[in-house]
């Protein structure tokens, strides 16, 4: 069966300085047409910062929209023609000021299939070494770190409720505990 729906045309609803929002005419499967409305961003990473104790390395940071600090690990928007390796190394440095000798890719994911093309590519570094952070002027947080168990009970618990930190810690997991064995 094909599901694919097939552009037919295309506006912009609003354009800001990260994000673009379209509304698309498609044809459906059964000859119908519909609107779909859309967020365009340019992708993030986010990296899990593993400590040579075996902590990660996390951060806390207030976000506008829903008016709340989160617990979250440390991310960030893919530049124009960036690789986004380099994103992870830029992001990493810039939010906590550590440095990575071993970056291992944990796969990605698209957090809202329902309403933006956005994808997380998501890394695990170690061999941290620290240094200054190079925040940007308009960006405040506090990075902490946090055994892998205490990560594990606040996804449990419900203190650490963004998406991208709970699939990249639980992927970083898994990947630690395969190397381990």
């Amino acid at each position: 069966m094909d599901l694919t729906e097939h552009w037919i045309s295309s506006e912009v609803i609003a354009s800001g300085g990260m994000l673009t929002v379209r509304r698309d005419l498609v044809r459906l499967q059964n000859g119908h047409t519909s609107n779909r409305e859309y967020v365009m961003h340019p992708g993030a990473v986010a990296v899990v910062p593993i400590l040579p104790n075996g902590h990660v390395v996390l951060e806390r940071q207030f976000r506008y929209p829903l008016h709340q600090v989160f617990i979250e690990l440390p991310a960030g928007k893919i530049d124009a023609g960036e690789d986004v390796l380099v994103t992870g190394q830029r992001e990493l440095l810039e939010e906590t000021g550590y440095t990575a000798t071993e970056w291992i890719k944990l796969g990605h994911q698209y957090p809202c299939i329902g309403y933006s093309n956005e994808i997380i590519h998501m890394y695990l570094a170690r061999g941290l070494q620290a240094g200054p952070h190079q925040r940007d002027e308009d960006e405040s947080l506090e990075v902490f770190e946090a055994s892998y168990a205490d990560c594990l009970s606040m996804i449990q618990n419900g203190q650490i409720t963004d998406g991208k930190t709970i699939v990249a810690l639980l992927l970083a997991e898994q990947y630690l505990q395969k190397t381990s064995v």
